[in-house]
């Protein structure tokens, strides 16, 4: 017979024989799940049999009262006296009360082990029930029963429990084979990497990680490189680099160089080749450390496969006024990034005379192109700008100190070979700060200094800066400060980040103000809740201009971890602050904590392209482009589409900036909105009555969509690593800072990455020449069309329905004087011109013989052959694939990547062709030849 109510049980309760008690606990638990809303009301007289310690079953008394208290809702009663109830609450039980209370106990365990993982005293920390921790435990164990590793691991590390994870690996490693194990190390890994938030026990994790791996049977060297490179440790390096001479397996060796340089920072790189020197290891390791060879490959590759659209860029030189210097800068910034990494002056030199427009300032940046468009000719950098460096025959300060600039943006990241040249400058000026042609020179020295020792730590470099801001000049100050942020990047160096706070609240001047505030954020990059101090002190400042550092620093010190608590923060100072930038700078750091969240990035930033505030839609259009960059997000250009009809010029460009970031290297047949974004770039800078800004952006933003020869992309995270790409990171951050200050345009080529693969042969580096598999439609990925192409038609067309001989007559009448004298400059164009458009269309002839062997589907059954080195992009690496019969196979297993892979060949003996590269192709002892060949009637050192 079945109860239809609980009251005689309940009843049962007030017997005085504890039997008669304990009788009616264990009928009341075998109901309270139907009968709990009439059980709640004798609640107290249930808590009084727990609380009696006489009472033999107060533990059943316990858990009753816990499933009361469940149904009600209240969990955390609910916890406490299933906790009470000890062995009588069952945790392998199959019920969802079960389940709510072990995952509710498990929150509360991670609420107080995260509380006493970051207590500073021990007066912070909490005691913690041992009972909770043994509902922690015993829920560890069933998981690991149940071989689900994985979730228990998860549950480990968000309880910094490092000692559960280490059983758990450890007993996997014992028991279990080695790719399982590697599976879950691996997991461990990457949410070390992008889920952990503290700093100290992501450290932990990784060493845990870095002495299993290095204890395995066989080493898995690849998931150990990724380690390191994460800890940025370089005595692990060395550990790594000693395990594999032991090995001697010279062939990973050599892959995993090639890796670090990818990925490690330049202060990893440094101490890691000092060591290995020391220790006389093998020449080649050395020189692949050292940057030279991959860079070498990536200008051979963005050379040999440019495929720059000079009409386009023609076009805006002619429909920009070069003698204003705000076109003139932006077709030069435009021209470098079109060129950068090709090493490919010509619209330089067939554009003197339009060079020599440049005044200033634009002649500065201009000059520095030069820097941008050989960024990575590591081996003649210091050649090609040998003209204009302080020294030569260049009388100009803005040229001078433009070229110091643009050496650095060679050799950013790899600057062993000119950090003593452009020290010296420093030093050699230092002392003479105020005067306008020093100011200028050490402009660009410091900027160099800065790029050349980008991560290196060092501190001699640092020191050198401090003297020349300490000088107190407003232009070589504020370069010394983004100088000394950028060599220290990271570092988090106390020194350093006292000085610089310090004396931005002494200095008078607003520039070099805001550019240690940039410093400082340099600094914090990736710190986290390290950074959490001078973040507090910058945002409580009265000066802007620091609150404005302090929203920069949020967004360094937590790029790509998706951080609430730093989103909430700006979400805050976005709505809140009273300066206009301070809005604008932490709607723009959004996109550096969530770049790898960016997909939720549209929906965050959707209301606020909508403010009444046009700092902060601008802000708005800046965070989509950073976060969503190379991406061709649909989500984002929905947002960003309506600002570039902004009633307001600035948020206009910036959303133009922005689509370029997005569409990036993205062809017609993957987003169809590439055809239209170019033409809204070039209607804006043909329009009269567009506004100069707006012009502007519209000019940087073409260079954007076609840079590096249309052959480079912005990824901001090393897909093999699982870190970010601190470069490409740091670029951007630099890059947005040109609403102050347009020379500092040049940084974007920081992020700018070469999509190629570049199989090279471990025994000589050589390149060699065969065919890699893409498995899919073969113009899914092909370049847009070039805006010369379309418009000679429409010039053909046009000049045959107007002919006549009166037109004839009035065009021979307009042939002057002047058009003569620029005969030749209009020959070199055209040749130039010509001769691209003919290798244009011999790729358009290629292309099309290869199309009609492909399928008619998206993606085609019988793959077509790509080359070695030539452009494959991100979209494209996942349908690549090395054919297993082929001579050439990758060290390492490939899974769909791009960048340098060293080959095994399994027939050496046999002649191959290889693929020169620049370095090769040049005579190192003979003197390279001046960068423009300059004709007698025009001189370029005048001009200037």
């Amino acid at each position: 017979m079945s109860l239809t109510s609980a009251a005689p049980l309940l009843a049962l309760l007030r017997e005085d024989d504890n039997v008669v008690k304990s009788y009616a606990l264990q009928s009341i638990n075998g109901v309270v799940d139907e009968f709990w809303s009439e059980i709640s009301n004798d609640i107290t007289e249930i808590e009084t049999l727990y609380d009696d310690r006489s009472f033999a079953d107060r533990k059943m008394a316990a858990l009753i009262a816990s499933k009361v208290y469940y149904n009600l809702g209240e969990y955390e009663p609910a916890v406490k006296y299933a906790l009470a109830a000890e062995e009588s609450f069952n945790i392998d039980e199959k019920s969802q009360y079960v389940e709510t209370i072990v995952t509710q106990s498990i929150e509360m365990y991670i609420m107080l082990t995260t509380q006493n993982f970051n207590a500073t005293t021990e007066a912070e920390k909490v005691e913690i029930d041992p009972r909770l921790v043994s509902i922690f435990e015993r829920m560890m164990e069933k998981c690991v029963k149940a071989s689900e590793f994985k979730l228990a691991l998860g549950i480990a590390l968000e309880s910094y429990r490092l000692d559960v994870v280490e059983v758990i690996l450890k007993n996997s490693i014992d028991n279990d084979n080695e790719s399982n194990s590697l599976k879950l190390i691996n997991y461990v890994l990457v949410a070390a990497s992008t889920i952990v938030a503290n700093s100290n026990f992501r450290s932990q994790i990784l060493t845990l990680l870095f002495k299993m791996l290095m204890s395995m049977k066989n080493i898995e060297y690849f998931t150990v490189s990724k380690v390191v490179v994460n800890l940025n440790d370089a005595q692990l390096a060395i550990q790594l680099f000693e395990k594999l001479r032991k090995d001697e397996d010279k062939n990973i060796s050599y892959q995993i160089a090639f890796d670090l340089v990818s990925s490690a920072s330049q202060g990893l790189l440094d101490t890691l080749s000092a060591e290995l020197k020391q220790k006389q290891y093998e020449e080649k390791i050395l020189e692949i450390l050292s940057g030279i060879p991959t860079c070498d490959y990536y200008n051979t590759f963005l050379l040999n496969n440019k495929n720059i659209d000079m009409g386009l860029l023609n076009k805006s030189k002619s429909s920009l006024d070069g003698k204003f210097s705000l076109f003139h800068t932006a077709v030069s910034v435009a021209n470098g990034f079109m060129h950068s990494g090709t090493t490919d002056n010509s619209f330089i030199k067939a554009n003197l005379p339009w060079l020599g427009k440049a005044q200033n300032w634009a002649k500065f940046t201009a000059t520095a192109s030069l820097g941008v468009i050989h960024r990575g000719n590591l081996a003649d950098g210091k050649k090609v700008m040998a003209p204009y460096l302080p020294g030569s025959r260049a009388t100009s300060r803005y040229i001078k100190g433009g070229s110091l600039y643009g050496l650095g943006l060679i050799y950013a990241g790899f600057g062993r070979d000119v950090i003593d040249y452009l020290k010296g400058h420093i030093t050699e000026n230092s002392s003479n700060c105020g005067d306008e042609d020093v100011d200028v020179l050490l402009h660009g020295a410091c900027l160099g200094i800065g790029l050349a020792a980008l991560s290196s730590g060092n501190l001699e470099i640092y020191e050198s800066l401090k003297e020349v801001l300490y000088g107190d000049s407003v232009i070589s100050g504020e370069a010394a400060a983004l100088g000394m942020g950028l060599t220290m990047l990271g570092s988090g160096n106390a020194t350093a980040l006292h000085d610089m706070y310090t004396y931005a609240q002494e200095t008078n001047h607003g520039n070099i103000t805001r550019g240690l505030a940039i410093g400082l954020a340099l600094i914090n990059y990736g710190r986290q809740e390290l950074a959490d101090d001078l973040i507090e002190k910058m945002l409580s400042n009265d000066e802007a201009l620091l609150r404005y550092g302090g929203a920069f620093t949020i967004a360094l010190a937590y790029a790509g971890t998706g951080n609430n608590k730093a989103v909430k923060k700006l979400l805050h100072i976005a709505v809140s602050d009273s300066n206009d930038d301070v809005r604008r700078a932490a709607v723009t750091a959004l996109g550096f904590v969530l770049l790898r969240d960016y997909t939720t990035v549209p929906r965050i930033v959707e209301l606020l392209a909508q403010s009444h505030n046009p700092h902060v839609r601008c802000g708005t259009a800046f965070a989509l482009g950073i976060a969503c960059a190379g991406k061709g997000l649909k989500s984002a250009i929905d947002v960003l589409e309506p600002l570039t009809k902004d009633p307001v010029d600035f948020v206009r460009q910036a959303a133009m900036i922005a689509l370029a970031l997005i569409m990036i290297q993205q062809t017609d047949k993957l987003n169809p909105k590439v055809t239209e974004i170019n033409e809204l770039f070039l209607n804006v800078i043909k329009n009269k009555h567009q506004e100069g800004l707006a012009k502007f952006g519209a000019c940087i933003a073409q260079g954007i969509m076609n840079a590096g020869g249309r052959n480079v992309t912005i990824q901001l995270e090393n897909a093999e690593t699982g870190t970010l790409d601190a470069k490409s990171v740091v670029g951007l951050a630099m890059f947005s800072q040109f609403w102050y200050w347009f020379p500092l345009s040049h940084f974007l080529t920081l992020s700018f990455t070469p999509t190629t693969v570049v199989g090279v042969r471990g025994s000589d580096f050589n390149i060699p020449k065969f065919d890699l598999n893409c498995h899919a439609k073969q113009d899914l990925f092909s370049y847009p069309k070039m805006y010369e192409e379309a418009m000679d038609k429409e010039v053909e067309k046009i000049a045959t329905a107007v002919l006549s001989t009166t037109a004839r007559a009035k065009a021979r009448a307009k042939k002057t004087k002047k058009d003569k004298e620029g005969e030749e400059e209009t020959k070199s164009v055209k040749t130039e011109e010509t001769q691209e458009t003919q290798e244009a269309e011999e790729k358009k002839v290629d292309i099309e013989d290869k199309e009609k062997d492909s399928s008619k589907n998206k993606y085609s059954n019988k793959p077509y052959k790509v080359g070695n080195m030539t452009r494959i992009m991100p979209q494209q690496a996942r349908y690549i694939s090395f054919n297993k019969d082929n001579r050439f196979a990758p060290v390492h297993k490939y899974k769909g990547g791009t960048g340098v892979i060293i080959l095994n060949d399994k027939t050496p003996n046999e002649p191959i062709k290889i693929i020169e590269t620049v370095r090769q192709s040049k005579d190192v002892n003979a003197p390279l030849p001046t960068p423009f060949k300059v004709e007698d009637e025009i001189d370029f050192m005048k001009l200037c």
